[in-house]
């Protein structure tokens, strides 16, 4: 607007001179721009250096690395949340999650708790080349898979398999610290009594707290319950299912056969919490792989304005992008939190059942990196 008119307009003068004594004696609030994403960032950094201070065996496939930050503090998390361990291996920058296994309450650090996986680049170099002292880079906690007061009942029914019982861990344990409110029970499904991580720690908070209630079943061995996790197993434990809410974790194998067994409890969506670890580790068995396609067949894959890539069918897309030197973002890597994701230009992909690619990314072509597995000759955009 043209000075000559706002010199008309009534309290011209008045309003000059506050500005003026606002220069001079008032707070210059352009200095603290910026300020809340420094708040912000010291509260939940990208990227934390820490230090492992200690490793406890667990089982004879399994230990927990003890996390400290080497920036003084830690931020905070939900039990139930994971974090990110990034890596460099054999000359691959890569990453894993790891739900973490400590309570909340327990601030000086993380417990993470890590399964040696056949043929798992990762957990094998965690497990075999990491040592007390060395230092490692995580990303802040992250995931939704924890309690929340406001939806979900205080009854709660636990259900892992494997090295899915490590987020349970800090549920129980945070139950236990600060004075517990909810019956929980924790069925654990595994191969046999030595490989079931925690062991000791739930056999023994079962019989000291009322509330809590500890259900191994193993497919060899001696137990109450043997095999599988079934509906019939799970309605003579915890009774009626219609006040209670479920979480469930695991192996992609597990993920199936859960959501078989626990479609007769009719669960209301928010009852069930579901996550599962990792993309199946056989693709070419999956309902609605093509047939055609084989171990021995490969494709190109174009990344625009990088370089041309030659993969395996069966390989994730992220992995085979990691091994080519490029730096993909991410986090779950189960195809949930879609920080991997990537534009598919042209070409075509498989996405496991279980993938939750958001509406928006589906319309726009964008695809979950981690969990999608070429089928054709694509073009990608990173």
């Amino acid at each position: 607007m043209d000075s000559q008119i706002l010199k008309q307009l009534e309290g011209y003068n008045t309003v000059i001179n506050d500005i003026e004594v606002l220069k001079r004696y008032g707070y210059d609030y352009r200095l603290d721009r910026g300020l809340t994403k420094k708040y912000v960032e010291r509260l939940h950094p990208n990227i934390i250096d820490v230090k492992v201070i200690d490793i406890i065996d667990e089982t004879k496939t399994t230990k927990t690395l003890r996390l400290a930050s080497k920036q003084k503090y830690l931020p905070p998390f939900q039990a139930g949340q994971y974090i990110s361990v990034i890596v460099e291996v054999n000359g691959i920058r890569t990453s894993r999650p790891y739900s973490i296994s400590s309570s909340p309450d327990e601030i000086a650090y993380y417990d993470i708790t890590v399964r040696r996986v056949e043929g798992g680049m990762v957990s094998h170099y965690l497990l075999d080349s990491i040592s007390i002292g060395d230092s490692l880079q995580v990303s802040a906690p992250a995931g939704n898979f924890y309690h929340n007061p406001i939806i979900h009942s205080n009854k709660l029914v636990l259900i892992a398999g494997g090295s899915g019982v490590t987020p349970f861990k800090s549920m129980i344990q945070h139950a236990i610290n600060t004075g517990n409110e909810k019956e929980i029970w924790l069925i654990y499904g595994s191969k046999n009594a030595d490989e079931l991580i925690f062991n000791e720690f739930f056999s023994k908070a079962a019989s000291k707290y009322a509330f809590f209630h500890y259900i191994p079943v193993l497919e060899e061995g001696t137990a109450t319950y043997k095999g599988f996790i079934t509906t019939k197993i799970i309605k003579e434990i915890v009774g009626d299912s219609s006040d209670k809410t479920f979480f469930a974790c695991g192996p992609q194998a597990m993920y199936k056969h859960l959501l078989k067994e626990l479609k007769p409890l009719k669960l209301k969506p928010k009852q069930l919490r579901m996550e599962m670890y990792g993309v199946p580790a056989d693709v070419f068995v999956q309902p609605g792989w093509p047939k055609d396609i084989t171990r021995s067949t490969t494709f190109t894959i174009t990344v625009r304005g990088k370089k041309n890539i030659t993969v395996n069918a069966g390989e994730p897309l992220l992995q085979t992008l990691e091994k080519n030197g490029l730096v993909v973002p991410s986090l779950c890597r189960s195809g949930e939190c879609s920080l991997c994701r990537v534009k598919l230009v042209s070409g075509k992909v498989y996405q496991p059942e279980g993938v939750k690619l958001r509406q928006a990314d589906r319309r726009f072509g964008y695809i979950h990196s981690c969990a999608a597995f070429p089928i054709s000759d694509c073009e990608i955009i990173l």
